[in-house]
């Protein structure tokens, strides 16, 4: 299966050196080693590429790679250059073709490759072994992968990946060898992924691996010391699979599986086909932080199935998915219990919508302009909740009913392709509302995707969803007694509603009397430590600085890592020296992603 590449103006990628209308990348074959001392990945690519008629060259990415050589498929050698390295998008590998519709790069990556992350045993759950693992969203795969690094240029691939005993490689495709086979230098895997994806798509972990059964076409992985807690914590996994079937078709990659990384894993999950990336920070013992799960799994319609042409409709992706999210938590696990993720969602799109400017800033515009940045820098809450506030405007508007059906028919049509805002526009104007102008007007499409802000018509975020809890958080707010919140018979939303309601300036003996009454400081519930402790810090309440560090010290999802950090920063003589000391220790933790953005707080002056 080729996929197609959009060729209108509006999906031409400016994240990638490629050139896919004159020769375009089909199929990669990896054959490669992991050299753990070397913190390499080297062995060749071999691309199958797709050229038009009288068509020289073709243009790759390249960050940082070390090319050796480029051969056509018969070893002759083909001439190639490496341009000029953009800080941010590295350079382009020109290669001339001389008629070749297969090429052969020998290659390896360097050791400081930002999609590859080389672990220490002391860095793992088991202390034992090493562990590798990648994360290639939004254009990092370029320093691991010699390719097209452009979400628009889908590529079907296979790979051979070599790994010292006695780890285990996984990868985001079909699992050919499970057991590995005899090879020089330790045992090789191979994987395949014979539908279409976007390259940023393909993702490897290698380590001391154990894997747990959920269901019938789902399992986990994760090192030994944490796979009993990861296959309880997520045995509702093939329900989640089979609401999410019965909402918007069937789910089109075989398996579903994940891998619970070690805690440096710089997001909460990465939606890669087969084989979603979680964070250990989800394994909360009860179930709570699942909703992490059906998202990456709802990626799989909306993001893997259905792609983003370019990151500056990422919204397409995450806003879609996050909408999707809801529907699958509302099947399984009520409406109640969804609204309150609803509500909290807007609540996050408020405070986002404050910190990028407010509602005129252009960072808070769905097609976003990320020219001349880091795609990286566009992923905020507005992709997300701003996105999937704009489809719950639409369902409200059709009805459920008719809007599910649109929905459905949307992944079908445009299964295994590329997606551009003007596109999806396109196809809502003519599949949903088939030329009903008072529909269109009533709408306002076009100010939804284009401006900024929200637009009046959204549909409201459910009034009622913590009506008791804030009810208690104003009565706490008053002086009432703390004896008088439930806060032990709340769900993980409600506590969170209570305490990032609280006045953000509380005295200290109040601060004092929240923490030992409900044990916050000690929570092994990662969003609500992590509530707690921005509020702390906005308080300069030394108590739960030790806390702080500890957490900051257990795990690197920058979720939660960037915001502490810039909390602190934003503290000025109190909590910069608190900040620099606890980055000290921590930094050699973080993924690049995380210290990255870490690194720019703490530049600023």
């Amino acid at each position: 299966m080729i996929a197609p590449v959009l060729g209108t103006p509006d999906a031409k990628d400016i994240h990638s050196f490629a050139q896919p209308q004159v020769a375009r990348v089909t199929h990669v074959a990896l054959d490669l080693a992991a050299d753990f001392k070397a913190k390499r990945i080297g062995g060749t690519a071999t691309l199958d590429i797709q050229a038009a008629p009288g068509a020289r060259e073709v243009v790759l990415d390249n960050k940082g790679l070390a090319i050796a050589r480029v051969t056509d498929q018969q070893g002759q050698d083909l001439p190639y250059t490496e341009g000029d390295a953009d800080p941010v998008l590295g350079s382009p590998l020109t290669v001339s073709l001389n008629g070749a519709k297969r090429i052969v790069i020998t290659y390896q990556s360097a050791p400081e490759a930002a999609a590859l992350q080389w672990l220490s045993p002391e860095q793992t759950a088991g202390k034992k072994y090493p562990f590798l693992f990648s994360q290639g969203q939004a254009i990092l795969n370029r320093t691991w992968i010699p390719t097209q690094d452009s979400p628009g240029i889908r590529q079907t691939w296979e790979a051979r990946i070599v790994v010292p005993q006695p780890l285990r490689a996984v990868m985001s495709g079909e699992d050919l060898t499970p057991k590995g086979e005899e090879a020089k230098g330790g045992r090789a895997y191979r994987f395949r992924m014979n539908q279409p994806v976007a390259p940023y798509l393909i993702a490897i972990a290698v380590g001391d691996l154990a894997f747990r059964d959920l269901g019938p076409r789902s399992g986990v992985y994760a090192e030994p010391a944490t796979i009993d807690a990861a296959a309880r914590e997520f045995g509702d996994t093939e329900r989640m699979i089979t609401a999410a079937e019965e909402l918007y078709g069937p789910y089109r990659w075989g398996r579903y599986d994940m891998i619970v990384l070690p805690p440096s894993f710089p997001f909460g999950g990465m939606e890669n086909p087969r084989l979603t990336f979680l964070t250990p920070t989800l394994l909360a013992g009860d179930k709570s932080l699942v909703d992490t799960v059906a998202h990456e799994l709802a990626h799989s319609w909306s993001g893997n199935l259905v792609t983003n042409a370019t990151w500056s409709d990422f919204w397409l992706n995450e806003g879609f998915t996050t909408y999707f999210t809801s529907r699958i938590m509302e099947k399984l696990y009520g409406k109640e219990a969804t609204d309150r993720q609803i509500a909290l969602g807007w609540d996050d799109l408020q405070s986002t919508m404050k910190d990028e400017g407010g509602p005129a800033s252009p960072k808070t515009v769905l097609h976003i302009n990320l020219e001349g940045v880091d795609p990286d820098e566009g992923m905020t809450d507005i992709a997300y909740e701003k996105g999937a506030a704009l489809l719950r405007t639409l369902e409200q508007a059709v009805g459920r009913e008719r809007w599910d059906a649109y929905l459905r028919s949307y992944f079908d049509r445009h299964a295994f392709q590329p997606m551009t805002a003007q596109l999806f526009l396109a196809d809502l104007r003519k599949n949903l509302l088939k030329g009903d102008v008072a529909l269109e007007q009533k709408l306002r499409l076009d100010d939804w995707v284009y401006k900024p802000g929200i637009p009046a018509n959204v549909a409201p975020p459910p009034a009622q969803a913590f009506a008791a809890v804030d009810q208690a958080t104003k009565a706490y707010a008053a002086g009432g007694a703390v004896s008088a919140v439930p806060f032990a018979n709340w769900s993980t939303s409600e506590r969170l509603r209570f305490i990032n309601a609280l006045p953000r300036k509380l005295p200290a003996e109040r601060l004092a009397e929240l923490d030992r009454s409900f044990r916050l400081s000690a929570s092994t519930n990662s969003e609500v430590l992590f509530a707690w402790l921005k509020l702390a810090i906005e308080n300069r309440y030394d108590p739960a600085v030790p806390a702080l560090e500890r957490f900051l010290g257990s795990m690197g999802r920058r979720k939660f890592v960037a915001p502490l950090f810039d909390a602190l920063v934003a503290q000025g003589e109190w909590g910069r020296p608190i900040a620099t000391r606890i980055y000290g220790k921590t930094r050699p933790l973080y993924h690049s992603v995380t210290s990255g953005t870490v690194d720019k707080a703490l530049a600023k002056t």
